[in-house]
This record gives C-alpha cells, sequence and structure tokens, in this order.
C-alpha cells in the first residue's frame, strides 16, 4: 500500500509540473527592463549600471522563440514612442557585455525572429 501511495505522489507531481504554463514575457516586463536605458537610448552617453542590469534580466528571460519575438515587438514599438535613437538601440547590448539574440531597428520582421 505504501508503494501505490508514493507512486501516486510521483504521478501526481509529474502531472502538476506539465500542467504548469511557462511565463511568458509581457510589453511590462521589456518596459521595465529598459526603463533606465531611456536617457542612453534617447540622449547619448554611456548606459548606467541600472540600464544594463536591466538589459541583462531582460537577456535571461528571453528563453523561447515566442519571448524574443514579443520583446522585439515591445521594444519596435517603444523605439517608435520614444524617439529611441537605432544606433544607440542596437549597440546598447553590446556595451552590457550581453547578446540578446537580435538587433532591433525600425525595419526588423519580429516574425521572423528566431
Amino acid at each position: 500500500m505504501k508503494g501505490v501511495a508514493l507512486i501516486f505522489v510521483v504521478v501526481l507531481a509529474v502531472v502538476s509540473l506539465a500542467a504548469t504554463p511557462g511565463e511568458a514575457i509581457s510589453c511590462g516586463d521589456v518596459q521595465g527592463s529598459l526603463a533606465p536605458c531611456l536617457a542612453y537610448l534617447t540622449g547619448g552617453g554611456e548606459p548606467s549600471s541600472s540600464c544594463c542590469g536591466g538589459v541583462r534580466s531582460l537577456a535571461g528571460s528571453l528563453q523561447s522563440q515566442q519571448d524574443r519575438q514579443t520583446a522585439c515587438y515591445c521594444m519596435k514599438s517603444a523605439a517608435s514612442s520614444f524617439n529611441v535613437r537605432s544606433d544607440a538601440a542596437s549597440n546598447l547590448p553590446g556595451k552590457c557585455g550581453v547578446s540578446i539574440g537580435m538587433t532591433v531597428t525600425p525595419d526588423i520582421d519580429c516574425s521572423k525572429v528566431s
């Protein structure tokens, strides 16, 4: 009887893990991560340490193709809303020592981001 109870608990744990949906990234997450970068992206100079911390956090959360595409759409939209300098946007990940797997430009086709 103990063995059956143990198997039931293990099966229940596996089923509950499989049924838990992954956390998808949202535009709020992207904007929150990049908010400290706004001065750099619209003005100039160098990105602040809090900006680079946000970029690193964002890069770490882009685990799936869906996450990367969502982030791309969000960044593209925000870039046009805030008059972001495209050179600053494309250089930001490198200046912070990370790769986000894409270079967001005004004409990027986010549906093709892998």
